[in-house]
C-alpha cells in the first residue's frame, strides 16, 4: 500500500495548499498523538520544535491542539536543529518528537519529520498506521476534557543540545586559533551553530542568521553553496561551513575555496575511523553516491552500502548492517556512535576535531576523484510518468549505452513534484545523450 501523505522524509508541501494547513496539522496531531497515547506508556508527551518560516507560527498550534486533544502533554521549543529534536526526544523520555520543517525547500512549503522515543525516524510501517488514524472520523480519537494534554513552552532547548553535541568530544577539546565561517541558511542552527563554535574558542564569521520568516534557504545555505565559498574567501578562514535550513546537511569549504560535498566528507571521516578502528561494519551511501566513493572504499576494503534516497533509509541500512557511518552526497551524514539522524553541526564539529592539530582542510579532503555527475530535475504533475513503456525503454537503453562507463539513475523525488535524472560518466557527450533521451519521455 502506498503512503498518502508521507514521502520519503516525512510530510511535506506548499503552505495553505492540500496537506499543508492548519486544519491537516490538527488531524496529523491527532493521529500521531493517538497512536503513541495507545501504546500505553505512562506519560504521554511530545516536544515540538520547528525552523524558520513563517507559516510555522500559524501550524504549531494546530498540531499542538491535535496532539493535546488526543491526551498528550506538549512541550514546544522554538527553532531548534532537527537532531537537536531528535536528541532530545530520546533525553527527555518523551513518546514522540515533531520537527516542522520543510528542510530545504523555499520559504513556502512547509511540512513535519517524525522521531520515536528512541530518537529515530518511523518507519514505513508505523507512518501506515498513523495515515489510517488521519483519516478516521475526528470525534473517535478526541480523548476525555478531563485528561487533555497540557502545553508548555521550554526555552532551554538550544542550550541543552550544544550540551549533549560537547559531551560528545573530549573536554580539552578547543577551536582556539582557528577561523571559521558558517552559512545558517536563516534556519534552524541560526542560534547553536555559531554559539558552539564561539563557545569552543574558534573566531567565527557567520552569515544565514537573521531569519525574518522569508528568507530561509534563500540564495544561501547548503543547497547555495557559492555563498560560502566567496564568503570565506573574503574572510580568509580555515573551514567554511554551511547548513541548511533544518541543520540536517552540510557542505563544506576548504581553506582554498574547494567546495567539498557529502560523499568527500564520509569519506574523511571512514578513512580516518578505520584508522582509530572505530569505524563498524562499512559506510552506507546512496544510489546518488559518486562511483568514485564506491571505488574509493573498494581499494582500501571498507565495505560500501547503497541504501535508497533519503536518510532515514541509510539509517535503516546502517542499524540492518551494524554500521556506524552513513549518509548523501547532499550532506545529510549519520554519525551513528552519537545521533540517530543527520546533524550538520555535528558533522563540523567532527571535521574540526580531525583538523585540531594543525592539518589544513583542503590535506583532508582529496581521498578520491569524483566522477563527473550530472543531476537534472523535471517538474511533472504526474510523477507515475516515470513507469511508462517510453520512459523504461529510454532508460534501458541508457544503461546499455553506459554499460561499464558509467551509470544512470531516474527517480521520482519523495518531497517534490519533480522527475530526477542523474548521470555519471567519464564522457561529457555520452552523459548528455543519455539524459536527453531519458528526458523525452517525461517532458
Amino acid at each position: 500500500m502506498n503512503k498518502r501523505y508521507f514521502g520519503t522524509d516525512g510530510i511535506r508541501g506548499t503552505v495553505n495548499h492540500d496537506k499543508i494547513n492548519g486544519n491537516m496539522f490538527f488531524k496529523f496531531g491527532l493521529a500521531a498523538g493517538t497512536y503513541f497515547r495507545n501504546l500505553k506508556k505512562k506519560k504521554q508527551t511530545a516536544i515540538i520544535a520547528k525552523d524558520t518560516r513563517l507559516s510555522g507560527y500559524t501550524l504549531e498550534p494546530a498540531l499542538v491542539s491535535g496532539l493535546a486533544s488526543a491526551g498528550m502533554h506538549v512541550y514546544t521549543l522554538g527553532p531548534l536543529p532537527t537532531n537537536g529534536l531528535a536528541m532530545l526526544t530520546k533525553k527527555m523520555n518523551a513518546n514522540l518528537g515533531i520537527m516542522i520543517t520543510a528542510s530545504h525547500n523555499p520559504f513556502y512549503d512547509n511540512g513535519l519529520k517524525l522521531f520515536g522515543p528512541d530518537g529515530l525516524k518511523l518507519s514505513d510501517k508505523i507512518e501506515k498506521k498513523i495515515e489510517k488514524l488521519i483519516d478516521t472520523k475526528i470525534s473517535i480519537n478526541l480523548t476525555r476534557p478531563g485528561i487533555l494534554g497540557r502545553v508548555k513552552r521550554l526555552e532551554d532547548a538550544n542550550k541543552n543540545y550544544i550540551n549533549i553535541l560537547k559531551s560528545n568530544f573530549p573536554k580539552n577539546f578547543s577551536l582556539k586559533g582557528l577561523k571559521i565561517a558558517i552559512d545558517c541558511a536563516n534556519g534552524a542552527g541560526y542560534k547553536s551553530g555559531p554559539k558552539i563554535l564561539k563557545s569552543l574558542g574558534a573566531k567565527v564569521y557567520d552569515i544565514g542568521t537573521s531569519p525574518n520568516g522569508l528568507n530561509i534557504n534563500s540564495k544561501c545555505g547548503s543547497t547555495f553553496p557559492n555563498k560560502i565559498k566567496s564568503f570565506s574567501h573574503k574572510n580568509k578562514v580555515d573551514l567554511g561551513v554551511s547548513l541548511d535550513g533544518d541543520a540536517d546537511r552540510i557542505i563544506i569549504c576548504d581553506e582554498k575555496g574547494k567546495i567539498i560535498d557529502g560523499d568527500q566528507i564520509i569519506a574523511m571521516i571512514a578513512l580516518r575511523w578505520k584508522n582509530k578502528k572505530i569505524l563498524k561494519g562499512g559506510v552506507v551511501g546512496t544510489l546518488m553516491s559518486n562511483y568514485g566513493l564506491e571505488k574509493l572504499f573498494k581499494e582500501k576494503k571498507i565495505r560500501f552500502i547503497r541504501a535508497h534516497v533519503g536518510d532515514r533509509y541509510v539509517k535503516e541500512a546502517m542499524k540492518k548492517n551494524n554500521c556506524n557511518l552513513g549518509g548523501e552526497q547532499s550532506g545529510h551524514i549519520i554519525l551513528g556512535n552519537f545521533a540517530t539522524t543527520g546533524d550538520g553541526i555535528l558533522v563540523a564539529l567532527e571535521v574540526l576535531y580531525s583538523m585540531r592539530k594543525g592539518k589544513k582542510a583542503s590535506e583532508l579532503f582529496n581521498n578520491f576523484k569524483s566522477i563527473p555527475q550530472k543531476l537534472i530535475n523535471i517538474y511533472v504533475k504526474d510523477k507515475s510518468v516515470i513507469n511508462s513503456s517510453k520512459c523504461k525503454k529510454s532508460i534501458a537503453y541508457a544503461k546499455q549505452l553506459l554499460k561499464n562507463k558509467g551509470r544512470i539513475l531516474v527517480r521520482s523525488s519523495g518531497t517534490e513534484p519533480k522527475i530526477r535524472i542523474m548521470c555519471e560518466t567519464n564522457d561529457t557527450k555520452l552523459m548528455m545523450r543519455c539524459i536527453n533521451l531519458v528526458k523525452k519521455t517525461i517532458n
